[in-house]
């Protein structure tokens, strides 16, 4: 049996991490045993789920960057205990810090890159520039990301496209669960509900999603928002709200662990990001048939086609979302819409396809320690 350990910097519910317990699942359990390492004991909301599908989860707390780096003799001793075959980093930390253990080890080590080279700090750039080629393989979630790895970095490792992926088995519209989720946040039946699931960042944009949100309610008092989600800017989102009269039209639900009963109560799903990956939560909305409206950042046109699976405005051009928003009215092109969203992900962005070409890799790099 192969032995793979993830290395994540936390196990809250972001995108990266959710892919966790979501590829778990579907992996072939007779070939492959999954262990998992985090730093930041407070982010643990994924640790029950991973758990409750045989993976093996140890924290080795780290209270910031350099303490979580400074856990690499302990991750070897780790790896040389539990006789670790590869390690999968996720996110630029976790990457630093599993290069080292590939230094020191020779343990084959690949690492999933989520974001854009040009969206990173300047000291992350730094060192990914320093320490890219300390690795077996990369993994790009999206064209454009890999684009960015070769025009930033032009590492002499692979690096491949492995598009992210969603289980269109479990995120299945449940319309009595987003009937009782409606009627617990005073929802009314026949309001229009567009929402959002977001880690409360600067690349969300959420002050301009209420700015957009406020243009739709006033043309349309019908429409009733929801945002799902927590992070560091939450208090200057909650003044917006508050500034913007939207306490009582916008319901602001706080982090959730299962996602699936609030993309049920929305018609729609609106992101407004200035950059992105291949986002994990676009991916679910979509396969839960919530049309979507979004700025064409990242990867997110290759995920939707702008008139086809979603309504797309460029990123720079984000005040044009409530314009798009108001087609979302017309029940019929809303639902078509839907319906193609659902089928763009079943046809091209399984998670199943997903996991398959992983254990590929997996097996594949697992045989070149050095």
């Amino acid at each position: 049996m192969t032995k793979i350990l993830h290395i994540i910097k936390s196990l809250g519910r972001g995108g990266a991490e959710m892919l966790l317990p979501e590829t778990l699942r579907l992996h072939n359990r007779e070939k492959f045993e999954f262990h998992y390492i985090y730093f930041l004991p407070w982010k643990n909301q994924l640790v029950e789920a991973i758990e409750a599908q045989g993976g093996k989860v140890h924290c080795f707390e780290a209270g910031n960057n350099i303490s979580l780096l400074m856990q690499y003799r302990k991750v070897i001793a780790y790896c040389q205990e539990h006789q670790i075959a590869l390690i999968h980093c996720h996110l630029p930390w976790a990457g630093f810090l599993g290069r080292l253990v590939h230094r020191a080890t020779g343990i084959p080590v690949l690492y999933s890159e989520h974001n854009k080279q040009e969206r990173y700090h300047w000291l992350t750039l730094f060192l990914n520039k320093r320490t890219y080629n300390w690795q077996s393989k990369v993994l790009a979630v999206s064209a454009d990301v890999a684009k960015s790895i070769q025009k930033n970095i032009n590492p002499s490792i692979p690096v491949q496209v492995l598009l992210n992926g969603v289980n269109t088995d479990r995120f299945i519209r449940y319309a009595d669960a987003g009937a009782a989720l409606r009627k617990e946040l005073a929802i009314p039946e026949e309001a229009l509900v567009v929402g959002t699931v977001a880690v409360f960042r600067f690349q969300k944009r959420l002050e301009e999603w209420l700015e957009v949100f406020a243009r739709l309610h006033a043309d349309n008092p019908n429409w009733y928002g929801i945002i799902v989600g927590d992070g560091p800017l939450k208090a200057s989102i909650v003044e917006k709200q508050q500034q913007l009269g939207l306490m009582e039209k916008v319901k602001m639900v706080g982090l959730q662990t299962e996602v699936r009963p609030y993309l049920s109560a929305m018609d729609a799903y609106m992101m407004s990001s200035v950059f992105e990956g291949l986002p994990i939560a676009l991916l679910e909305a979509m396969s839960m048939e919530c049309a979507v409206l979004s700025t064409a950042a990242g990867g997110i046109p290759e995920l939707v086609r702008d008139g086809e699976d979603g309504l797309l405005v460029p990123v720079e051009d984000w005040q044009k979302l409530a314009d798009k928003a108001k087609s979302l009215e017309d029940t019929p092109y809303r639902m078509a819409l839907a319906k193609s969203a659902r089928k763009r992900v079943s046809d091209a962005f399984s998670l199943r396809q997903m996991v398959e070409e992983l254990e590929r890799v997996y097996v594949e790099e697992s045989r070149y320690k050095t």
